[in-house]
């Protein structure tokens, strides 16, 4: 569900009866436009078109607003990463490069949810629903992780699945954050973020020993 300007002036206001969607929507079209903390509680009632009063309906504050926007950035981000693995077909590492794929298009396509999730500095630990969420999507790359770690050769001591999800998932974010919203979206670099991403995860297997060739990976 990308967002898109010319969707967001055809949804404005709260004419569909569905106010928490209108919020929602709204809140996202601020975020997009101001960051996660560059929005209030009015604006966000301004702009679904409703009452200072109304989103006390169902949201207790901004923040609760905003945590509901994170948390179904977080359903939208597991959704295209389990879409992206496919449960490791057709082999385990043609599977994970898509993944990694699919991570930075998220990023760049759905800057609004991503900064919702990730920048907002929302105490995740306070939101069972929003933490349930994060996890969830977190759950995706761990899963690819024990699957890479069962290709360990012979003799080379398996690494713990959880540790190797950290490590892809800072390489993804980092490169992700640095493409799409750090400097390396303001100047011209030599490749593109999927092949820095791509180089760096295959530099980081190897040094673990592990075979990255598509075919010796088909049947992990």
């Amino acid at each position: 569900m990308s967002w898109r300007k010319d969707r967001r002036r055809a949804e404005r206001g709260y004419h569909h009866g569905n106010l928490k969607e209108a919020l929602l929507q709204a809140a996202l079209g601020l975020i997009a436009e101001k960051g996660p903390g560059g929005f209030t509680f009015a604006e966000a009632a301004r702009s679904a078109g409703v009452s200072p009063a109304a989103p006390y309906r169902h949201f207790r504050d901004r923040d609760e607003l905003l945590a509901n926007v994170a948390q179904r950035g977080f359903e939208e981000f597991e959704k295209a990463l389990a879409e992206a693995w496919d449960d490791g077909r057709p082999d385990t590492i043609s599977a994970f490069e898509r993944l990694g794929r699919a991570y930075l298009t998220f990023a760049r396509e759905e800057p609004a949810f991503y900064s919702a999730m990730f920048e907002s500095g929302l105490p995740i630990d306070s939101n069972p629903a929003l933490r349930a969420a994060s996890e969830r999507a977190f759950a995706v790359i761990r899963m690819t992780a024990e699957r890479i770690a069962a290709l360990t050769p012979p003799g080379v001591m398996r690494p713990p699945a959880t540790m190797m999800a950290l490590h892809i998932w800072s390489l993804a974010h980092g490169i992700a954050s640095l493409f799409n919203r750090g400097d390396g979206a303001r100047r011209k670099l030599p490749m593109a973020a999927e092949e820095l991403l791509e180089a760096g995860v295959l530099i980081y297997l190897r040094g673990l020993g592990f075979p990255t060739e598509r075919g010796a990976a088909a049947k992990a």
